[in-house]
Parts: C-alpha cells; sequence; structure tokens
C-alpha cells in the first residue's frame, strides 16, 4: 500500500469522528456513550500515531 492510499483512508477514518462527536450529543445514548468515549478516544490516539509515524504535507 503507497503512503497516498494511506493518508487517504485516515482521512476517512477522521471523517467517523465527526459522527461520533454526533452520537455523543444524542441525549438517549445511554450506556452506549461509554462505549462512543472509548471509540474517540482510541481514534484520537490512532490518527495521533499516524501523524508522529508520517507528518501529513
Amino acid at each position: 500500500m503507497d503512503i497516498q492510499t494511506i493518508k487517504e483512508r485516515i482521512a476517512v477514518v477522521q471523517s467517523k469522528r465527526e459522527y461520533l462527536l454526533g452520537l455523543l450529543e444524542q441525549p438517549n445514548l445511554g450506556s452506549l456513550r461509554v462505549d462512543v468515549n472509548q471509540a474517540l478516544e482510541e481514534l484520537d490516539e490512532l490518527i495521533d500515531e499516524f501523524r508522529r509515524t508520517i507528518p501529513v504535507e
């Protein structure tokens, strides 16, 4: 897989973060809120690790 493909896939993953943030605003999320928070934390770690490994131009 080339670097451009990886960057494109990371961009897609970053767009999913916005969806998760939207879910947190839902008042009827209940116990799933914990899972959504965990997903956001892991997604942020993945994005940070990517940025440290492959600097964005």
